[in-house]
């Protein structure tokens, strides 16, 4: 796989990172988090979808262990 397509294939979409919270946040308070700055760092497709590097999601994660810790 060439650099491209790893990246590309390391991009997670909002049902993948609601999963990944595990399934108890609704997709309508994923998307108040990013308005009020409390969700991770995403960035809009031509289409409007959001998308998110999967770095980026997990560095938000650890953020928030850190600071519950």
């Amino acid at each position: 796989m060439n650099g491209k397509a790893r990246e590309i294939a390391e991009l997670m979409s909002v049902p993948e990172m609601l999963e990944a919270l595990g399934g108890d946040v609704s997709r309508d308070t994923f998307y108040k988090w990013r308005q009020t700055g409390k969700g991770p760092r995403c960035f809009p497709l031509p289409n409007g979808e959001l998308r998110c590097r999967r770095t980026d999601f997990l560095d938000w994660m650890d953020d928030l262990y850190g600071r519950a810790a």
